[in-house]
């Protein structure tokens, strides 16, 4: 037994379930693991986060605040901050990813997770926690520059020009310069099929768990919304997509043509980072798979650019990248 397992066998044995048995759930891309434990009538989970290079303190802030607003987070059994283990209620295998790949109420799904974000955006300034960090303004850009770093030489077969990535950044920064003012929220930020949990026993918004919420920022009302019904790697139903907004729209009373701006700004954000990364998964990690998920990520990046706030960004993404450049991943 190496000594990562020592310590997680001996949290489990403090917390009660020494005589559970245990199995690998997952890993995700960081250095966390999950494990189940499980008994006759009774499981958990623990989560094995080991330090320096994960941290399960903003799981726990997070986590806590967000049932605090009434939302369904894993509540926290047990905590052991200084070797990076948290023992978290088991929600099961049925992630949303997974209902609907087995024949699940896509309309159904994608309302009670757009009404988790109404839940976060009528709380107000209770959404917000002190502390939390700010993906707007240079963060959003510095996250978008994956497009002009992988994507392009990739696509061009040349380095990007020095000029020509000053000149992406200055269009980013005059698009923001021209978003409509509009109050923080918090963002969970990975906030999509794979991290929601299908609780079908709980009432109303409760019925969808949330996941990997440790990276929580504050920002733009729409930004959660872009990443649950843009998916980079799921076609939504184009009436499910329109209805998701009509609902947020409806039940926020935020201004309409503000928010659509903002969506849109947010939608190319999100979808030209993916564009970069899918490419920068392929050449520095060699995985492949991702590709096929580009044709769709570009057609939600074109539609979002032909909002009349995103002008300097789709020049220069007309002039860059045209149609002929946007092939990688085609069929």
């Amino acid at each position: 037994m190496c000594e990562r397992d020592r310590l997680r066998a001996d949290f489990v044995r403090r917390a009660g379930w020494g005589d559970a048995g245990e199995r690998l759930l997952a890993g995700d891309a960081s250095f966390r693991k999950y494990f189940r434990l499980s008994r006759p009538r009774a499981s958990a989970v623990v989560m094995d986060a080991p330090p320096p290079q994960e941290d399960v303190r903003p799981f726990v802030r997070i986590g806590r605040h967000l049932s605090g607003l009434g939302l369904s987070a894993p509540a926290i059994q047990a905590i052991d901050e200084d070797n990076g283990f948290l023992l978290l209620e088991d929600f099961g295998d049925d992630t949303f990813a997974r209902v609907l790949a087995a024949g699940g109420e896509e309309a159904e799904l994608y309302r009670r997770a757009t009404d988790v974000l109404i839940v976060v955006q009528r709380a107000g300034p209770r959404a917000l926690l002190p502390g939390l960090g700010a993906y707007a303004g240079e963060a959003l850009i510095d996250a978008a520059m994956l497009l002009p770093e992988w994507y392009l030489p990739a696509a061009s077969g040349r380095p990007t020009p020095d000029e020509e990535t000053m000149a992406y950044r200055a269009a980013w920064r005059a698009c923001l310069a021209n978003l409509p003012a509009m109050a923080d929220t918090l963002l969970l930020r990975d906030y999509h099929k794979d991290n929601l949990m299908w609780l079908p026993g709980r009432p109303g918004v409760k019925a969808c768990g949330l996941l990997d919420f440790q990276d929580a920022q504050q920002g733009h009302p729409s930004y959660d919304l872009v990443s649950l019904i843009e998916d980079a790697r799921r076609d939504v139903a184009p009436a499910v997509h329109a209805a998701c907004l009509v609902r947020y729209l409806g039940e926020t009373s935020l201004d309409a043509q503000d928010f659509a701006a903002g969506f849109a700004l947010m939608a190319v954000q999100r979808h030209a980072r993916i564009i970069g990364l899918f490419v920068r998964l392929l050449e520095r990690d060699g995985k492949p798979e991702y590709l096929a998920h580009l044709p769709r990520v570009w057609r939600m990046f074109e539609r979002a650019l032909r909002h009349e706030a995103l002008q300097p960004l789709r020049a220069w993404v007309d002039r860059l990248l045209p149609p002929e450049l946007r092939h990688i991943g085609a069929p």
